[in-house]
């Protein structure tokens, strides 16, 4: 039940995400739902694997490349899902962090 929850919750999200940067076009609830599997799947396979190979320029960044990585996971992921689209790398980066707000915020909502 948890993993459904938080699989609606990512999907709200995505939608506020959407909603909040006109950069960003979500066809339908249908569609954000899909994204947040697709998003949650490559983040889970090919975002560590990512993360290691680039781990010399991530350090020399502090981190900070951790967010270029995100952007090109999003773009990946709009290139993959249908009806999901990011008008370019900036758009991709500036949803990353708008995705990382909400679901920080939404988190702390249910948690209580």
């Amino acid at each position: 039940m948890e993993i459904l929850i938080n699989w609606l919750v990512s999907a709200l999200a995505i939608m506020v995400g959407a909603y909040i940067l006109p950069g960003v076009k979500i066809e339908s609830f249908i569609t954000a739902l899909l994204i947040a599997v697709v998003l949650g799947i490559i983040n889970a396979i090919i975002k560590p694997i990512l993360v290691i190979l680039t781990l010399p320029i991530n350090i020399l960044t502090l981190g900070l490349f951790t967010l270029v990585i995100n952007a090109l996971l999003i773009m990946l992921c709009a290139w993959i899902v249908p009806g999901f689209s990011v008008a370019g790398f900036w758009w991709a980066l500036l949803f990353g962090l708008v995705l990382s707000v909400i679901q920080f915020f939404i988190s702390i909502i249910f948690k209580k």
